[in-house]
């Protein structure tokens, strides 16, 4: 994913603003999908294509903010831009509170909205990068067996092999052996990158299972 082809979602439901935003946005070399209502919008979207949304605070069928929670309820982590013609702050506090990269009012400027837009962009082209990082990871844990994910979690806190072989019951040759095929399995030649490609993932999935990390398990019921 380069990022080269954006698409930015319009909602509003002024046929006039659609047009005029429509022009600029493309001009800019965006493609634009327009909607006149919300959920027009929330029935066409496509959460795989990377780009932002630019919605109207005030929509015929559904408040700005619902639509921003719906998508958020959703697990989609879409970057908006909220314009409107009678914001007030308490509005826009929330609506930045809940993720909001900006919030216009109209008549919108040109500038600032290409701005806004940029930033959005940047945002969830980030983000896509994180996740399809996370999901390779998570992929590399769960090749795993679970005698290598052990030694993981062991070598992550700094533990030496003579340690580790102690700590499971087993000899240092053999903890080098499942050590060096979860290395390769997990695509790192130093404990730095391994730390850092572990970290990327926190706490969770597959990690959760091992030693150190997660529930603790059972090593007479684990093949040396």
């Amino acid at each position: 994913m380069d990022g080269s082809v954006s698409t930015v979602y319009l909602v509003d439901d002024d046929k006039g603003v659609r047009t005029s935003l429509t022009r600029l946005l493309s001009t800019a070399g965006h493609v634009v999908r327009s909607y006149a209502s919300a959920g027009d919008f929330l029935g066409h979207h496509d959460p795989a294509v990377h780009g932002c949304a630019v919605i109207d605070l005030s929509l015929p069928d559904m408040d700005g903010l619902d639509v921003q929670q719906s998508l958020l309820s959703g697990r989609i982590n879409r970057p908006v831009i909220f314009v409107t013609g009678f914001g007030d702050i308490p509005t826009s506090v929330r609506a930045m509170k809940a993720g909001a990269v900006d919030f216009l009012t109209k008549p919108v400027d040109a500038s600032a909205l290409l701005a806004a837009v940029a930033q959005a962009l940047d945002r969830d082209l980030r983000s896509r990068r994180e996740g399809e990082l996370r999901h390779s990871v998570e992929a590399r844990l769960a090749s795993l067996t679970p005698r290598e994910g052990e030694v993981l979690a062991h070598v992550t806190a700094g533990r030496l092999n003579k340690q580790i072989a102690a700590e499971l019951g087993t000899v240092e040759k053999t903890v080098k052996v499942h050590r060096a095929r979860m290395m390769r399995k997990m695509g790192v030649r130093t404990v730095a990158d391994l730390v850092r490609v572990v970290a990327s993932v926190g706490s969770s999935g597959p990690l959760m299972a091992w030693p150190g990390i997660g529930p603790k398990v059972n090593h007479a019921d684990m093949p040396v």
